[in-house]
């Protein structure tokens, strides 16, 4: 074996735990969840199949680190940014990871490049103290009448939100807190207090103790959270107010079933699919480039009518509660419209109009849309700030009996 050979092996055998430990860690707060347990896996692996060949080492550690699909993804992003040369490995043994620097070669990263870059940046240290330095003098200050940052935060319209605000608002929604309501269903389960005798179980438990002892057995009704449809307006006059709409639809996609989302502008779109994406980035990016009328003119009649006809059977059912986010400024003859919303009502088990005029103290419904709606939904509220949005999820997981026919 070459002298310069082993030398750079004898370098990869003492720096590759060290650096397979940085590269799981990047990958931990990046989003994936990584444990010891992995790290010490991915490095047996590594060392089986060898630093020889760059994709031996990809298949390898992604065989140990990904473990859902969506998170594939992210894990090509953080391997090549943490692999930046391709020809580094084949050149030497020793050069893993030589490089800890990242050079940002594009101008806009997508969401996961952006989330990978950011993981594999550290934290710059705190400048060291000076003894010999005069102490700084110490001033107080009176906060005593003065509002903290998060509450004011809270209590922001969103169209008057900064850049830096919009991202700690996005990031207080996916830390909110959605509890769930559960409604009972016609169907039944065990239930050791229910009201109706199980004798199928009854019989069974009998014939297993001989016939000597009879226990009954009982069954109660099955509980389950009821569907949630959100039906989004994402029209000029609602982009900044849908936007914050989404991120919490994307919370609730994730901490609960069967929720469909859709919006609409000129024409309805179904973005189920990809509000289900496990990172929120990648989930909006997938929205925007799968929607095509943003910031644009309204329908609300005609895109109403399109999901009453063609998804209302489908994601409806078993009680499903609808939210309708929309201002009501409908244009051309408001008798459609208002004939819609009164079909969606009578098809759901509740529907709640989310409007942000009503942040407003002197609103009042005068026009002929929002009076065509108001008159066929079951609750009217606003949504334009953090706690808004709060007050909604209290709504949603404490929800309100069947509404009784007329």
């Amino acid at each position: 074996m070459k002298p310069d050979l082993q030398l750079e092996r004898a370098r990869y055998k003492g720096n590759l735990g060290a650096n397979l430990t940085h590269f799981g860690r990047a990958l931990r707060s990046a989003g994936l969840p990584i444990g010891s347990g992995q790290i010490v896996e991915a490095t047996r692996a590594v060392e089986a199949v060898g630093v020889e060949n760059k994709w031996d080492v990809y298949w390898a550690l992604a065989a140990c680190f990904v473990r859902r699909r969506e998170e594939l993804l992210l894990f090509d992003e953080v391997f090549d940014l943490f692999f930046r040369d391709p020809f580094a490995m084949s050149k030497a043994l020793g050069a893993l990871v030589s490089r800890s620097s990242i050079p940002d070669a594009r101008n806009r990263p997508d969401p996961g490049s952006r989330r990978a870059r950011e993981a594999l940046q550290k934290p710059k240290p705190p400048p060291p103290l000076d003894p010999d330095a005069p102490r700084e003098k110490r001033i107080e200050y009176d906060v005593t009448m003065t509002a903290s940052a998060e509450h004011t935060l809270r209590a922001r319209d969103f169209e008057k939100m900064t850049a830096d605000e919009v991202a700690r608002a996005r990031e207080a929604i996916q830390r909110m807190p959605l509890p769930r309501a559960t409604v009972k269903t016609r169907r039944l389960q065990p239930d050791a207090r229910g009201a109706k005798l199980d004798f199928r179980r009854t019989l069974a438990a009998s014939l297993r103790s001989g016939g000597d002892a009879i226990v009954l057995r009982r069954r109660g009704p099955r509980e389950r959270p009821p569907p949630l449809v959100a039906i989004c307006d994402i029209s000029g006059s609602m982009e900044r107010y849908s936007r914050m709409v989404l991120h919490f639809l994307h919370a609730l996609s994730r901490s609960r079933p069967k929720v469909s989302s859709f919006v609409f502008g000129t024409r309805l779109t179904n973005v189920t699919r990809w509000l289900r994406e496990r990172d929120v980035d990648e989930a909006l990016a997938a929205v925007g480039r799968e929607v095509t009328d943003w910031s644009g003119g309204t329908r609300i009649g005609e895109s109403l009518r399109t999901f009453n006809k063609v998804w209302s059977r489908r994601v409806l059912g078993q009680g499903a509660v609808v939210l309708l986010i929309t201002d009501g400024l409908e244009q051309g003859d408001a008798a459609p419209l208002e004939h819609e919303v009164e079909r969606l009502q009578k098809s759901c088990r509740r529907l709640i109009w989310l409007n942000p005029l009503l942040r407003y103290e002197g609103f009042e419904p005068r026009a002929a849309g929002v009076k065509a709606m108001l008159a066929h939904v079951d609750d009217f509220r606003t949504v334009h700030h953090l706690d808004s949005l709060e007050d909604l999820a209290r709504i949603l997981g404490a929800e309100a009996p069947r509404r009784r026919p007329a």
